[in-house]
């Protein structure tokens, strides 16, 4: 799992989350009724062993940093994680930055950040170090980043003795579905399974109705060039086009091209996505700009139900979002996990109690 999966295990060992999908949670939760019992915070790292496959280790590969927080009922530190988890359960955007390198008073302290800045937590009494953190961590929170940084305890960047780790939680990101068809209904159920806030939008009223879309999180009864140009979009919107109908498609794709989004897709035949092209660049769209559009939209699956099909286009997305080459894993040597070199380097992050 990615940096700043979480593990909590309360005073009477019950445990909520996973920090590596099974692999090492037995040790890791050991770890965490020993914060518990003496109160101190412990950074612990596992690999694979080769020595003795079957040791506590990461027996698929790589390597493991957890950090262990206990978080007394009545300690200083409940307050800030309070604070944190409040704010990404009401799907605000906020950061939990925590020290995971330096001396052992500073261990394990941790402040949440918010957007505006304001924060709840200290270092100790560092205030610079308090300050620098806080600017840190609300240019990862801006980003919707996850990730360390070093830094020296006077907050300078000159001879870092410390590591801090911020973990992010920004709101969902958007999933915009244009068209209201039986498609669209099936790529809603998917978008929301993936975590995606999914707005469905099309110009016709009998069509963009809550009964035909109850799970959806807005229905947008407009023409969909004039809705995207609108409504927010960022470097994490998916945008799926499934009117297929030129009226409706080139327009809002026009638009869509020269908007930030994490991923176009735009539904029809071979024959219409020629057309379509031919019609994108009399409006002048650039090669650059068109060569973001994935069209006909999904993966080759021979996909026929709009389950099938909507499967296809998911797969393309994560694909595209993680840099997959969408072959199938067996006889290739690609890596199975496209992680960033930002993401292997990363902490993972534990809470020992709440």
């Amino acid at each position: 799992r990615g940096p700043g999966a979480a593990l909590a295990v309360d005073a009477d060992g019950t445990a909520i989350g996973s920090v590596s999908g099974g692999c090492v949670e037995g040790a890791v939760y050991d770890l965490c009724t020993q914060a518990l019992a003496d109160g101190q915070a412990v950074r612990e790292r596992f690999g694979y062993s080769d020595q003795d496959a079957f040791a506590v280790g990461l027996t698929c590969g790589g390597v493991l940093d957890i950090l262990v927080t206990p978080v007394p009922a009545d300690g200083p530190g409940r307050k800030t994680f309070q604070t944190a988890i409040s704010a990404a359960a009401r799907g605000e955007a906020a950061a939990l930055a925590h020290v995971v390198r330096g001396p052992a008073e500073l261990l394990g302290r941790a402040l949440a950040v918010r957007h505006d800045g304001t924060h709840e937590g200290e270092f100790g009494g560092h205030r610079d170090l308090d300050r620098a953190v806080v600017d840190e961590a609300r240019s990862l929170l801006y980003a919707g980043r996850t990730g360390t940084f070093d830094i020296a305890r006077d907050g300078s960047r000159c001879e870092p003795d410390l590591t801090v780790f911020v973990e992010s939680s920004v709101p969902p990101p958007r999933m915009l579905v244009f068209g209201a068809i039986d498609f669209a209904a099936a790529l809603v159920r998917v978008g929301k399974f993936l975590g995606y806030h999914v707005t469905v939008c099309d110009a016709r009223p009998v069509f963009a109705t809550r009964s035909r879309f109850p799970e959806a999180d807005d229905i947008v009864v407009d023409w969909p060039h004039r809705y995207l140009r609108r409504t927010q979009t960022d470097e994490r919107t998916v945008v799926c086009v499934l009117t297929h109908d030129a009226k409706f498609d080139v327009p809002l794709l026009e638009t869509a091209l020269r908007l930030p989004a994490a991923y176009i897709g735009a539904m029809g035949s071979r024959r219409t996505h020629e057309d379509r092209d031919r019609r994108l660049r009399e409006t002048g769209l650039t090669d650059a700009e068109l060569t973001r559009l994935h069209s006909p939209i999904g993966l080759d699956l021979g996909a026929r139900t709009p389950e099938e099909t909507v499967l296809s286009i998911a797969a393309e997305i994560v694909a595209a979002r993680h840099g997959g080459t969408g072959l199938p894993l067996s006889g290739s040597h690609t890596p199975i996990h496209h992680d960033t070199e930002a993401r292997r380097s990363g902490s993972a992050s534990l809470v020992g109690s709440f």
